[in-house]
């Protein structure tokens, strides 16, 4: 089992968690972004900035039983496919049967977007949101490490 973070736009004290518990946890931590962002990691795999190509990266990298930190609902579903574990950076776990729903709500916004409508973006990060995550990934640990999915 490894955890492998979609770095590009992953909040820091997330990377932080990630890092504490996979220590903790004898777990290895990779982080993948594009060269335009500076990430300070132990095993970081630096992509071009071409569109999807750090997708692209963690999908190849991903196993089954393996966790991606990820706000993307595409390459989730694709890591979901993998046999692996998903998780937001708010804490989120995404799972088999809810997935297919966020997809067509991402879809849905994107169309009123083009057609010059408006979306919210994300609140403000917040120690709770911290917290939920920790809680989070430590239980995707522990069950990946039973499962050995």
């Amino acid at each position: 089992m490894k955890i492998i973070i979609d770095a590009d736009a992953c909040p820091r004290s997330v990377l932080q968690i990630c890092v504490e518990l996979g220590r903790g946890y004898v777990v290895p931590v990779c982080t993948v972004a594009s060269f335009n962002h500076q990430i300070v990691s132990d095993n970081h795999i630096v992509v071009g900035n071409n569109s999807q190509e750090a997708d692209l990266k963690i999908i190849n990298l991903t196993s089954a039983g393996d966790i991606v930190v990820t706000q993307d609902w595409g390459l989730a579903a694709m890591i979901l496919g993998r046999n692996a574990y998903c998780v937001s950076p708010g804490g989120r776990e995404y799972l088999e049967d809810k997935i297919e729903f966020l997809l067509e709500e991402r879809e849905a916004k994107a169309k009123l977007r083009r057609g010059g409508g408006r979306t919210k973006g994300p609140k403000k990060r917040t120690a709770e949101d911290d917290q939920k995550f920790r809680c989070t990934l430590e239980r995707l640990i522990g069950e990946a490490g039973k499962e050995g999915k």
